[in-house]
């Protein structure tokens, strides 16, 4: 079927091939071409929609747009950040070609299923995509109907010129091997890929690269010694503030809390045996690990005294549902243990997940806590590192305080919080022996409870189980899995 170039279309028919004779009228003649039959080659404009991210979530704040009108970018660039109730997700483009518009502002709420952006795409665009998702036409390709556009006729020279094809720039250094963080990084110092020396394998720019040049171009730090700022001002008005995704959440979470009848349990644990065996394991590097791990601390070890007593008491490793689908109450043990630790981070309070803590050692309990916490500090954290707890472990006395009242998340059952470790003067020795006065190193482990599932006596069996195992950290290892 003969096709006519049409005014409107000449500048978007760009991709035609080279022995193609195109398609004229002139002087009455009709010149009959070979590509015009297939789709045409046209420049659109492509909304990209907000995926949905799981667990439910039907809207995100977006925190940061790395990209805006104007911009060029590449599949795999790194576009926006944003954040639902339970995590911050990195978004990247779908698409090679350059950004026309953003339909949210910073801090704005974006719905899942609608456009984020637009963006003007680069390749042609099959019937099949066509179909599958929205699609809005450059301006200048809507402006006129075919029925209204005139047909003009072309002369020799305007079809030798469109008939030629331009040559592409040469790209950049490794620019389609670069990884998204990396092109990130550039945009961000304004610095060209070229002028990076890499690293990599064939001279491919690394993260580490560009973060060294950066540092390389750093002027030096002043000598001048710091000035104290001014404390703020006291705030005279009201002032009436949105809750952030993650104050959100956490409403929603203690809300449903409220329904469980908490039931209280605090000990005093002597945590000085703990304290010796760790610090001695980080000061003399026993652990024989041909990488270098990370600073021990004592929750690892607590978490997994907590996994061993559980093996004997796992009612406390639970879910409850108290209107199941045969509709009674109905508890589910928790075959493996996968415990919530609570991290504070200048988003708020999140609580990722380390799983499968009664198949971990202690060093690779550490690991995992070390790697989550600082995901969870740099707010890059997913919905799937947050889902799924069946047990809680806050470290709250690393900011302060003694003994705490935490709060049950449902469905989990239970919960336990480490206050902070302080020095206590003690009286020593057996019973009816000459005491003698010493000082150890106290924490108190306090616990929370679903009473409609857990009664004091359980709960009471199973902390004073942790307890001893923490006390006598070193027959630990005997136990160990």
């Amino acid at each position: 079927m003969n096709s006519i170039l049409l005014r409107g279309n000449f500048l978007r028919q760009s991709r035609i091939p080279r022995k193609s004779t195109g398609l004229s009228l002139f002087g009455g003649s009709l010149l009959r071409g070979r590509s015009f039959h297939n789709t045409p080659c046209r420049r659109i404009v492509k909304p990209y929609l907000l995926a949905d991210i799981g667990e439910g979530i039907t809207e995100c704040r977006v925190v940061s747009w790395f990209v805006k009108p104007g911009d060029r970018v590449n599949q795999f660039d790194a576009i926006c950040e944003v954040q639902s109730d339970k995590a911050s997700v990195e978004i990247t483009s779908r698409y090679d070609g350059t950004i026309t518009a953003l339909h949210h502002e910073v801090d704005e709420m974006a719905i899942v299923g609608k456009p984020l952006l637009d963006v003007d795409v680069d390749e042609e665009i099959s019937a099949a995509d066509e179909d599958s998702s929205p699609v809005a036409e450059s301006p200048n390709a809507a402006s006129e109907s075919p029925a209204e556009m005139p047909i003009e006729p072309s002369t020799p020279s305007m079809s030798s010129e469109l008939l030629e094809e331009t040559p592409e720039p040469p790209a950049a250094k490794n620019s389609g091997l670069s990884a998204p963080s990396v092109k990130h990084l550039l945009k961000e110092h304004n610095l060209l890929l070229e002028d990076i020396p890499g690293t990599g394998k064939g001279g491919r720019v690394l993260k580490e690269d560009v973060q060294r040049y950066v540092a390389s171009q750093a002027p030096p730090a002043p000598s001048a010694k710091p000035t104290i700022s001014p404390p703020p001002e006291a705030q005279s008005t009201d002032q009436v503030v949105e809750l952030t995704p993650n104050e959100n959440q956490m409403c929603r979470v203690m809300t449903a809390a409220l329904t469980i009848p908490h039931f209280g349990f605090s000990h005093s644990v002597d945590f000085t045996a703990l304290n010796t065996l760790r610090q001695k394991f980080n000061k003399n590097n026993i652990h024989g690990q041909p990488t270098t791990p990370p600073k021990l601390t004592a929750l690892p070890i607590v978490m997994k005294a907590l996994s061993l007593a559980f093996s004997h008491h796992p009612k406390l490793n639970s879910h409850f549902n108290p209107e199941s689908e045969t509709g009674k109450p109905r508890l589910t043990i928790k075959g493996s243990h996968d415990f919530g630790i609570a991290v504070d981070t200048p988003q708020g309070l999140v609580v990722p997940v380390v799983r499968d803590v009664q198949n971990r050692s202690i060093l690779s309990i550490a690991g995992e806590i070390k790697r989550l916490s600082d995901l969870a500090k740099q707010g890059k954290l997913t919905p799937g590192d947050m889902k799924g707890a069946t047990f809680t472990v806050s470290n709250i006395g690393s900011i302060g305080g003694s003994v705490v009242n935490p709060v049950i998340v449902p469905p989990m059952v239970a919960i336990v919080a480490m206050g902070k470790t302080e020095e206590v003067v003690v009286l020593t020795g057996e019973k009816n022996e000459k005491k003698e006065v010493s000082t150890r190193q106290k924490t108190v482990l306090s616990w929370s409870a679903d009473h409609r599932v857990l009664d004091g006596a359980a709960v009471a069996r199973c902390a004073e189980m942790v307890g001893r195992m923490i006390e006598e950290v070193d027959g630990l290892g005997v136990i160990l899995k």
